[in-house]
């Protein structure tokens, strides 16, 4: 299923499962208006006033019904925003957002309390007293609607704005990276030199990889005497022709449970894919520092992000890995060049113009080298693709000497 639609229907769901449970709660107020309505004492609803709960519910039907259209509208723009201020990669982290879906469930969920109770007094559902109970019920209500906007009011300010939108593919891209530093092989073997006689395992259709479960390769491994080479990692672009895994062994009727272990979807996800983190960070300094945005305060601000991210990185041979118990799934990883020439490739070609970011670029890359000794040779190539490229781009000798002094 396309990652958009699937992600959009869970969205949905959620919204329409919130909104249900305040709707049922005005289908149940009649209940217990039947059940407590003869206890209360016949002159309270008089204290009330007979039309009271009516013009509350009415109120707060027409408006919770602008407050959500209001609110669907904004979240809308939001994702339209990121996309062309940011980057594509980042509205699934906004659509995903759960402060967003509860304030949408909630006013709808009142919409629809409204017009239930609504119905239910003018068909005479609630009584008199049953009329106390609802008034209860639509306080209530009301007070979890008034909790809920403030809540609103405070996230709409900023949700979709660049420093948000950075602030989220960060958190998105440190958590993959930290799933990936504590098992980057899956929980899965080192990658081995496939057999010659391997067995390759395709896909039947096309897209990219978004989650691979060892564990089911593991089981299918012992059941039949296997060895698994996977081929695609998460992130990796299959097609019919592009394996996904080698077989050691004869896979009999079990190739298609092995081909199901993996999950294929139009778009990248950021779970099992660090490097979509860096790609999606990358972009958006990219796009801040095209001539139409001329932004070098953002392409800073997602150095620092970058920075933070690539210090969760691992070594490419990570010492005291306990390999005994694991399934005979050798599964390879991305190496330290990969995550770093996706983290700064696009700025290297983008920020030598700047000299601001040339130099945060230089810092960048030096507080990484003295962070993570073991990255220091991958960083080196990095620097040196950087330094080649700002000597030719950098023609004032007074940026040249801050270039360099921020090398050292």
């Amino acid at each position: 299923m396309d990652r958009w639609a699937w992600v959009g229907k869970r969205v949905v769901r959620q919204v329409w499962f919130r909104a249900a449970l305040i709707s049922l709660f005005g289908v149940a107020l009649a209940v217990v208006a039947a059940l407590v309505g003869p206890f209360l004492p016949g002159d309270v609803h008089g204290r009330l006033g007979q039309d009271a709960v009516g013009t509350i519910l009415q109120i707060m039907a027409s408006s919770m019904l602008a407050v959500t259209t209001f609110s669907l509208t904004a979240m809308v723009s939001a994702y339209g925003s990121a996309t062309q201020l940011a980057t594509p990669r980042a509205t699934q982290l906004l659509i995903g957002d759960p402060t967003s879906q509860n304030a949408l469930s909630t006013f709808l969920g009142a919409f629809v309390f409204s017009v239930v109770g609504i119905i239910g007094l003018q068909s005479s559902l609630y009584g008199d007293s049953g009329r106390v109970v609802l008034f209860c019920g639509t306080v209530l209500v009301v007070a979890v609607v008034v909790v809920t906007l403030l809540r609103w009011i405070g996230h709409i300010t900023g949700f979709g704005r660049m420093s948000d939108v950075i602030d989220r593919v960060e958190e998105a891209a440190a958590a993959a990276m930290r799933a990936f530093s504590a098992d980057p092989r899956l929980g899965g073997r080192p990658a081995v030199p496939v057999p010659v006689g391997a067995t390759p395992v395709f896909a039947e259709e096309t897209g990219y990889v978004t989650h691979i479960d060892v564990a089911s390769l593991g089981a299918v491994a012992a059941r039949r005497g296997l060895v698994l080479h996977v081929a695609a990692l998460p992130g990796t672009l299959v097609h019919p022709t592009r394996p996904l895994l080698h077989v050691e062994g004869d896979p009999g009727e079990d190739g298609r449970a092995l081909a199901s272990a993996f999950a294929i979807e139009r778009h990248r996800r950021f779970d099992q894919d660090p490097r979509l983190g860096l790609i999606a960070l990358s972009e958006i300094a990219s796009r801040a520092l095209a001539p139409a945005t001329n932004d070098p305060g953002t392409a800073i601000e997602v150095l620092n992000a970058l920075l933070r991210v690539l210090l969760h990185l691992p070594p490419d041979d990570p010492e005291g890995e306990e390999l005994a118990e694991r399934p005979p799934v050798h599964v390879p990883r991305p190496t330290l060049d990969d995550m770093l020439t996706d983290a700064f490739r696009p700025l290297i070609r983008e920020g030598t113009a700047e000299i601001e970011v040339t130099i945060r670029l230089a810092k960048t890359l030096q507080g990484l080298r003295a962070a993570r000794p073991y990255a220091a040779p991958s960083v080196a190539r990095v620097a040196a693709r950087l330094d080649r490229a700002a000597r030719a781009a950098i023609t004032d000798p007074a940026d040249l000497a801050d270039y360099e002094a921020a090398q050292r």
